[in-house]
């Protein structure tokens, strides 16, 4: 799989000093909902459509996303209201994300205050800081996008759908997780807890 040329954001000038790093690239949870990562990226569909999407870190499973024509803090929060949905609305979550301006926008920290969830951004220019969700979109695009895109951007959100909810969390083999795919390796947490 191949996507078209590269395509610009803008970027922020400044560093969002008041919203520190607090993950510090520690990538390895002890549990689910204790850290989420979030990001946004560009796929071809006839036009430059945006993917949102959000990762619970303990087994690397997506939670949330969403598709959108426009890469703004709707996009964000749309992809954050799934994933908050899904979990069963927990609380005292941590959020990382870059410092695109979809995660510093009034309208998306009002929701991860409403939603009691902790902010942390990467720091400027650094993508190594978030890069458990660079890599999901690495794989997306390089075992699944078509190589010149999709025809239209219906035809995308299916495609994109099938790729989350069904193979990357059911049935793709994940490194991190010695080989589960990341709802196996949560259902594995669950019935070693009821174990014990």
């Amino acid at each position: 799989s191949k996507q078209p040329g590269p395509h610009r954001y803008r970027h922020a000038p400044t560093a969002h000093v008041d919203i520190p790093n607090h993950l510090n690239r520690e990538f390895m949870p002890a549990q689910p909902n204790q850290v989420w990562t979030g990001d946004i990226t560009y796929i071809w569909a006839g036009r430059w459509i945006y993917l949102a999407v959000v990762m619970d870190l303990y087994a690397r499973r997506v939670i949330g996303y969403a598709v959108s024509d426009r890469a703004d803090a709707a996009l964000a929060c749309a992809a954050l209201e799934m994933a908050w949905q899904q979990r069963g609305r927990p609380a005292g979550v941590m959020f990382h994300s870059d410092q695109g301006c979809q995660y510093t926008a009034l309208s998306f920290r009002q929701r991860l205050w409403r939603y009691q969830i902790k902010q942390s951004m990467s720091r400027k220019g650094n993508c190594w800081d978030n890069a458990p969700t660079e890599r999901l979109f690495r794989s997306l695009k390089t075992e699944w996008v078509p190589e010149y895109g999709y025809s239209n951007i219906a035809e995308a959100k299916e495609s994109i759908s099938r790729y989350l909810l069904g193979y990357y969390n059911q049935r793709r083999p994940h490194q991190f997780n010695d080989g589960l795919s990341p709802m196996q390796a949560e259902q594995q947490l669950i019935s070693v807890s009821g174990n014990s």
